[in-house]
């Protein structure tokens, strides 16, 4: 799990049936102490419901995207899993 804050949305003009519905966010990961960005932004499947500069959880374990999106080909690699306190 990575912590990240979310700096965007993506949209799609084609996705994969088991993104139907769902959003996708662009997300700056960030390193052990929060503030120093590590890597460049990713895409991310939404499952909370965030906005825009809200600080999330990530997770990149293909099981859990699956069982999240009820589908065992998503091309999913990273799912938000919650928003930080």
């Amino acid at each position: 799990m990575i912590n990240a804050k979310v700096v965007g949305i993506a949209n799609a003009t084609l996705k994969h049936s088991s993104l139907e519905g769902r959003k996708m966010i662009v997300v700056q990961p960030y390193g052990l102490d929060g503030t120093t960005p590590d890597g460049h932004p990713l895409i991310a499947v939404d499952t909370c419901g965030v906005g825009t500069g809200e600080r999330v959880v990530l997770t990149s374990d293909g099981r859990t995207s699956r069982e999240l999106l009820q589908s065992d080909t998503t091309p999913v690699r990273w799912t938000v899993l919650g928003i930080m306190d």
